[in-house]
């Protein structure tokens, strides 16, 4: 396979599936975390390395190193793999899925933001869901039709704070996740909510189902429902470890254990919360995205500049949100009939939000 951000928290999960399944690791991708990244190369030995800038690359010791977004790109096409893991964070991860499945290769897709901004261009019979929520989907549907599918959220940071709290928060907060440590941009979309925002659009394009919605249930420990044309309501429940959906893209059967099962004794209860856009305030625009998903390159371009301006301390994280609602109100009528015209939203938007506010 070739792995792409092998040094975040999906990377490495990947890499323990990829050692005890004995799977061929032929590339590894990363982007500034040299030490873990030189770790990983004594262990697996890829053909392929692929870091963030030039200077990175003349730290390792390798034969094969690349850098830059050019350099991903390169090693998806010279290398013989037929699984990409693309576990990118961010618009970076779009072009490697787009040239991974032009190269004629399945991309395990845990990069939310590829589908997000282009599903409409994007063939999601190339794809393997990664992200818990998605292969939960996956995992109840088994070629069945849907009627309706629900995905479930934490609540992130601020699940349980006092309204009135909540638009003053610090970067150290909004990173406290209830549930689990996770990179920051993801941690911050928690807390805000776009990530699952994000996942309803996923969703959407990869299972093309226009009915989704999504539910707080604290515990995650149920990843998704389906309700079905009979009546009938089922739920994937699972401990919260991102190994198994790994596991199944990677190989599609697993009849090993992966984790240890649920103890429903020991869960106690399980408790469902509506999503509120009191405390959510990005959760406005959830049904009116839906209709118009395409509009969906405006909402991750402008979210990934707000979060830098809040990360930067430039913004309050009540203008986060407000920053990517405003976006939306202002390229409300885009419509991109090609990938180029998503590339150039996405830098019409960037722009705009950076010298807004």
């Amino acid at each position: 396979m070739i792995l792409l951000g092998s040094t975040g928290s999906i990377g490495t999960s990947t890499l323990e599936i990829a050692e005890r399944f004995h799977i061929r690791v032929e590339a590894l991708v990363a982007g500034t975390n040299i030490e873990l990244l030189k770790e990983q190369i004594l262990r697996f030995q890829p053909c392929f390395v692929c870091v963030a800038t030039e200077k990175l690359a003349q730290e390792l010791d390798h034969p094969r190193v690349f850098w830059g977004e050019e350099g991903i790109l390169e090693v998806i096409r010279a290398a013989s793999s037929a699984i990409v893991v693309n576990a990118l964070v961010g618009f970076l991860g779009l072009r490697p899925t787009v040239t991974a499945i032009e190269e004629g290769k399945t991309v395990a897709l845990a990069n939310k933001e590829s589908l997000v901004a282009a599903g409409a261009f994007i063939d999601p019979g190339h794809l393997r869901p990664i992200d818990s929520e998605h292969f939960g989907l996956w995992y109840l549907l088994n070629g069945r039709t849907p009627s309706k599918m629900t995905i479930t959220a934490s609540g992130g940071a601020f699940r349980d704070w006092p309204l009135e709290k909540i638009a003053s928060a610090t970067v150290d907060e909004a990173l406290n996740h209830p549930n689990w440590s996770m990179g920051a941009k993801i941690t911050i979309d928690s807390a805000t909510m776009t990530n699952k925002l994000f996942e309803l659009l996923e969703a959407r394009w990869m299972f093309g189902c226009e009915k989704v919605d999504a539910v707080i249930e604290p515990k995650s420990v149920i990843h998704a429902l389906v309700e079905f044309v009979d009546g009938a309501t089922t739920a994937q429940m699972a401990n919260p470890d991102m190994k198994l959906p790994i596991a199944y893209a990677l190989m599609q059967e697993v009849h090993d254990p992966i984790l240890p099962p649920v103890d429903l004794l020991e869960v106690g209860s399980l408790e469902f919360r509506p999503i509120d856009p009191a405390r959510y305030p990005i959760w406005r625009i959830k049904e009116d995205l839906l209709k118009r998903p395409k509009l969906g390159v405006v909402v991750n371009a402008a979210n990934e500049v707000a979060i830098g301006k809040f990360v930067e301390g430039r913004i309050s994280f009540e203008a986060l949100s407000g920053l990517v609602l405003d976006a939306y109100e202002r390229f409300g009528d885009v419509d991109p009939k090609s990938l180029e015209d998503v590339f150039a939203i996405d830098r019409e938007v960037r722009s705009w939000c950076e010298k807004a506010r």
